[in-house]
Order: C-alpha cells, then structure tokens, then sequence
C-alpha cells in the first residue's frame, strides 16, 4: 500500500502564501486523478483541488484563483501553492486519490492563518 507523507504546512498571516508537498512512497502515475483535501474543526473534510494524469485542474469555488494544484508523477509528489490565504483556509490539509479506493490517509499538514 503507498504511504503518503504531506508537508509544509505552518502558521501564516492572511495575505500570505505556502507550498504544500505530498510525497508517496510508490508510484502514483496510474492513479488517474489526485487531490488536496482540508479538514478544519467541526467541519467535515472537503476536496479543494484536483489534477489527472494529464494535468487538468479542478478547484472549489472558494480556492479559485488562489490555489494551484500540481503534480510531478516523477517525484511521487503532488503539490498545492497556496496564495492570498484567508483565516477560513484554517485546516489540517491531506492529499489522496479523488476516484476509486483510497490510499491510506497520511497525517496531514497543519496551516494556520491568523495574524
């Protein structure tokens, strides 16, 4: 089973920016379409971005334009560049397969926005 490590999370001021990686220990160039997902308090985890094999993106509404979702099959790493964060963007993010059986849930990365 491929493990999935995500890193780069941290605290952040609104405005700001990160890069967050998630790196598996085996291929995922077979795995059709990969994604972010984020969890904050209370709330239930929710797909923010998504990429195929291809390339194609998608995004929820209210990452638009501000998040871009990227993978290097590669490097095994699937990346989300995070710009104009808000305080609402406040979650533990996790990355995993969008369709099909999914991969064993990493720990997530922690970003905080909050001045």
């Amino acid at each position: 089973q491929v493990q999935l490590v995500e890193s780069g999370g941290g605290l952040v001021q609104p405005g700001g920016s990160l890069r967050l990686s998630c790196t598996a220990s085996g291929s995922i160039a077979s795995i059709v379409v990969m994604g972010w997902y984020r969890q904050a308090p209370g709330k239930q985890r929710e797909l923010v971005a998504s990429v195929t094999s291809g390339g194609s993106t998608n995004y929820v509404a209210s990452a638009k334009g501000r998040f871009t979702i990227s993978r290097d099959n590669a490097k095994k790493t699937v990346y989300l560049q995070m710009n104009s964060l808000k305080p609402e963007d406040t979650a533990v993010y996790y990355c995993n397969v969008v369709f099909g059986r999914a991969l064993d849930w990493g720990q997530g990365t922690q970003v905080t926005v909050s001045s």
